[in-house]
């Protein structure tokens, strides 16, 4: 017998939660967050969920109350006797805070995935996590998708004549060779050294790009400093375009007035985090497709496997 899939949203990502349902061809749970003056608030499901499969659609980007109600939601959902209760985590925060880079510091990532199996999680839907081995923080299963997906048949559609992959630092090396070997293009690097957090000291170029139409891709985007200074460092080395891509537009401080003033043609991003403002550089690929086939293969005990391959096109 197939179980009643129920799926719900956190405040914060209502708006992608609502075109996940749309595709998936089921309307969203009624639920309420009830807020009380002092700023303490209660999230309720308003319909029965007994014996359910119930996801929880929520990002955990700032403010933190985001990730509280994530909590409070899937505790609520346990003690109203859920078959299964899956959080679909699109943008999962605190998630550069994978290791101890220096004394005295919290692990962030592993702090969170404590958080979200005490409060009885059962299972983790998510997207491009900024370091793969947080999937081995859980205990209980942890689907990680690829924005790739969507990103890869965007980028072939743009028909670059000389196209070539860039990592806007050392440490997105594996993801733009990735993309890289799929697109049948090569690759350069930058390199950078940090004077501070969220500030660049300097760069460097390894590979050339005379010529070239570059995409930058990397998972996160806070400040934009990293990659719109690598943009600049492109047009100055000669290349003849370049893009942005990046899944979790989280673009503080004034990250669109960087965008805004950079070279890039166009900056790709996904809606894991929805854009404070528009801009007329960006361009937002959706996810709801992708999320909605994952819950219908979850709840219906399907494989997952082909939206590991970045030639996968939903």
């Amino acid at each position: 017998m197939t179980c009643n899939v129920q799926i719900f949203s956190g405040s914060a990502s209502r708006y992608l939660a609502n075109k996940i349902a749309k595709e998936y061809g089921k309307a969203l749970g009624n639920e309420i967050v009830a807020k009380f003056s002092d700023g303490e608030f209660q999230p309720s499901f308003e319909e029965t969920i007994r014996g359910s499969d119930v996801f929880i659609i929520q990002s955990t980007f700032a403010p933190s109350d985001n990730l509280m109600e994530l909590l409070l939601m899937i505790d609520a959902a346990k003690r109203a006797s859920a078959k299964q209760v899956v959080a679909v985590i699109p943008y999962y925060g605190f998630a550069r805070q994978d290791r101890k880079d220096k004394p005295r510091v919290p692990i962030g990532a592993k702090l969170i995935a404590n958080l979200l199996t005490a409060a009885g999680v059962g299972r983790i839907i998510t997207m491009d996590l900024h370091a793969d081995q947080i999937q081995g923080f859980f205990d209980v299963p942890v689907d990680h998708m690829y924005a790739s997906s969507i990103f890869v048949p965007y980028i072939k559609s743009l028909n670059l004549p000389n196209l070539i992959m860039a990592s806007p630092d050392t440490g997105g090396t594996r993801r733009a060779g990735a993309y890289a070997k799929f697109l049948n293009c090569e690759m350069v690097i930058c390199y950078k050294q940090r004077s501070k957090a969220n500030e660049v000291g300097r760069m460097v170029l390894i590979g050339d790009v005379t010529g070239k139409d570059v995409v930058l891709v990397d998972d996160i985007i806070d400040t934009g400093g990293t990659i719109t200074r690598a943009a600049k460092m492109m047009i100055e080395k000669g290349a003849n375009s370049v893009r942005g891509c990046c899944t979790h537009p989280i673009l503080s401080a004034n990250a669109y007035k960087k965008i805004e003033e950079s070279p890039f043609d166009e900056f790709i991003v996904s809606d894991t985090i929805p854009l404070r403002k528009k801009s007329e550089k960006i361009t937002v690929l959706s996810t709801a497709k992708l999320f909605a086939d994952v819950i219908k293969r979850v709840s219906s005990h399907e494989s997952i496997s082909t939206h590991f391959e970045f030639t996968t096109i939903l």
